[in-house]
């Protein structure tokens, strides 16, 4: 006749901490990096985000946006 063994509640708790995954998923490694560019004018350095046109120390413009009418929005005539 076999013994069965009869598991204690912390073996089954050590058996689920082994057997249980991250989550999220797998953890990426990457190596350690700043994301900045200097600007031309003054060499202050700025987070390289999008979106972001001037300088914050000297106002040097990094972007010229400049809007144009399109296939379906035009621009609008403030001389109204």
């Amino acid at each position: 006749m076999e013994e069965k063994k009869v598991s204690s509640l912390l073996d089954k708790l050590k058996q689920k901490a082994q057997n249980q995954t991250n989550y999220g998923g797998e953890t990426e490694m990457t190596e350690a990096k700043m994301n900045t560019k200097d600007c031309p004018n003054c060499g202050a350095g700025r987070a390289k985000q999008d979106g972001v046109t001037h300088c914050a120390y000297c106002g040097f413009e990094f972007l010229s946006v400049k809007l144009t009418d399109g296939i379906y929005i035009k621009k609008e005539d403030n001389s109204i």
